[in-house]
């Protein structure tokens, strides 16, 4: 497998273990970096110009901040095992993260704003859950920053997808801004960050990410705490046999919106869809109640 630029490795198994800038990625606004950290220990920093969405991958933390105090959240130990709570911080706040359980797993995106929003938390119980797709491209999506939230460019969204599934299937994209006649957004111009996890640490997953003239075509492998970049073109994903794939999607760009446009060679798949994969909801509220 040659190396891409599209393909990110982690580089550390503590504090930031994968970062991306707009510089590194080649694009104009999306930062991304997950990071773990220790009980009592403290990550403080200031949004400046920037809007931010934290993801409670694992463990338990307070936040401490200009706009707010959260204290002690977050209950799943792993994605694999619950559904997750979610922080939005506006620009020009003073963020104070403490870890309060062993071990704290946390992914967070920003990109520069010039608009004012409230500072937020997402809880489990807010988070909206969708089953997309059918037959082996059935997959479970939680919308934890979906179109319509009160912020200014931010989509957070993470993925599951069982042994053997197909992912963002049929291809989508969205790297053209196209708007209707009323003004509806067609397809909005973003960029996007897949973020993986498997559900056993050997497991791993391929995504393609192509575009229509063939001037950008890459098989990629992603195993866990990678990230994949989609600058562009259409990027679909299928998940080793055997194996739970789940990856964290981060987006900004032209609006704060998902509107895309299927691949048309293969968007006749979408007809042959005739029933849902049973093993869906990996995670949902009535799991962990349960």
């Amino acid at each position: 497998m040659t190396t891409s630029n599209l393909l990110i490795r982690p580089h550390s198994s503590s504090a930031v273990y994968t970062q991306v800038t707009p510089s590194s990625a080649g694009w104009d606004l999306l930062h991304f970096a997950a990071r773990r950290m220790k009980a009592g220990e403290t990550w403080e920093f200031d949004t400046g110009d920037h809007e931010y969405a934290l993801v409670l991958l694992g463990g338990m933390c307070s936040a401490l901040t200009s706009r707010g105090n959260w204290e002690r959240i977050g209950r799943r130990p792993d994605v694999f095992h619950g559904m997750p709570y979610t922080l939005y911080f506006p620009r020009k706040t003073r963020v104070a993260i403490r870890a309060e359980s062993e071990q704290l797993d946390l992914a967070y995106g920003w990109c520069h704003t010039d608009e004012d929003h409230p500072a937020s938390i997402i809880t489990p119980e807010q988070v909206t859950v969708e089953i997309r797709g059918g037959g082996n491209a059935t997959r479970q999506i939680n919308n934890m920053i979906p179109p319509g939230f009160d912020c200014h460019r931010l989509v957070v969204v993470e993925v599951y997808t069982p042994s053997g599934n197909w992912s963002s299937y049929p291809p989508h994209k969205h790297d053209k801004h196209i708007e209707d006649s009323s003004g509806q957004i067609i397809e909005a111009d973003l960029e996007e960050v897949y973020f993986y996890k498997l559900d056993r640490p050997e497991g791993y997953a391929f995504q393609r990410v192509y575009n229509g003239d063939g001037s950008l075509d890459e098989v990629l492998m992603a195993q866990n705490d990678d990230l994949v970049l989609v600058p562009e073109g259409y990027h679909p994903v299928v998940s080793a046999h055997g194996y739970t794939t789940y990856y964290l999607n981060f987006l900004t760009g032209s609006a704060q919106s998902l509107a895309n446009s299927d691949d048309p060679a293969y968007a006749w798949v979408k007809g042959t869809w005739v029933e849902q994969d049973p093993r869906l909801p990996v995670v949902s509220m009535e799991m962990e109640k349960a």
